[in-house]
């Protein structure tokens, strides 16, 4: 009964969702975050893991992050532990990590569940190929990347393997950000 519950009210979040600003979720600090607070950015949305073999796309996450940001550019990180637990640690763990080991700056949020059951509301809504259909479908792996145009629209994904620094994705970025 609980999992019914739980799984109408996503279906009532979604239906209400017309874009990721739409969502509220707390950040690492554990505040409450709204993603409306980035409307008219461009957003990078990633869900990432301490220990995984794609971690170190921290450093060209939060290059493209320094280079941009001043043209609208924001790249916000949702830790997850999905994927063989390769995020195990606690919101304050990861954000020391994330700080000391990459130099993070750019957002960061608590961690959440990217698939399966408990998926968060954000990314079924990342996933949901009704209302995303060009870059809907599940989350294969960390470190899967959404590009959110100004209006809060979802106009371009890159799974993991795709490094934030390279040409497709800088040439998205820039193209959104004009």
């Amino acid at each position: 009964m609980r999992y019914l519950v739980v799984g109408l009210l996503c279906c009532m979040c979604l239906l209400a969702a017309s874009s990721l600003y739409d969502f509220t979720l707390n950040s690492i600090d554990g505040q409450a975050a709204p993603l409306a607070a980035y409307k008219g950015k461009v957003l990078l949305v990633v869900n990432v893991a301490s220990k995984c073999g794609f971690t170190p796309q921290y450093t060209a996450l939060e290059a493209l992050y320094e280079k941009y940001k001043d043209q609208g550019l924001v790249v916000i990180g949702f830790p997850a532990n999905n994927f063989m637990a390769q995020e195990p640690g606690t919101n304050e763990e990861i954000k020391t990590f994330c700080s000391r080991k990459y130099n993070v700056t750019f957002p960061m949020y608590s961690k959440i569940s990217v698939k399966g059951d408990d998926k968060a509301p954000i990314y079924q809504f990342l996933t949901d190929k009704g209302a995303n259909p060009n870059t809907g479908g599940e989350i294969k792996w960390n470190f899967t990347k959404f590009l959110v145009a100004r209006d809060g629209t979802v106009i371009s994904r890159f799974e993991p393997a795709v490094k934030p620094d390279s040409p497709e994705v800088i040439a998205a970025i820039e193209k959104a950000l004009q």
